[in-house]
């Protein structure tokens, strides 16, 4: 009779298995891609503005002091 009480938890954890394995794999009603395409076209219409790009050397940011580093020479360039 001990051995019908083992057998059952092997048999209950795979009835247990089928049952979660029918329950994840169900057809999900999603809103679908709707929403992050709107996002993206939005983000791509920020990207393409002109003033996005025009505005970048006028950040100032606190303690930092303001310098153009493509147009800094080193030392050794002066040589």
């Amino acid at each position: 009779m001990a051995a019908l009480a083992w057998l059952l938890i092997p048999l209950l954890a795979a009835i247990g298995a089928g049952l979660w394995g029918s329950w994840a794999s169900r057809n999900r009603k999603t809103a679908g891609d709707g929403i992050e395409l709107d996002g993206y076209a939005r983000f791509r219409a920020a990207m393409e503005r002109p003033e996005a790009v025009d505005g970048y050397e006028d950040v100032q940011r606190p303690g930092v002091a303001k310098r153009s580093v493509a147009l800094e020479k080193s030392a050794s360039d002066a040589v």
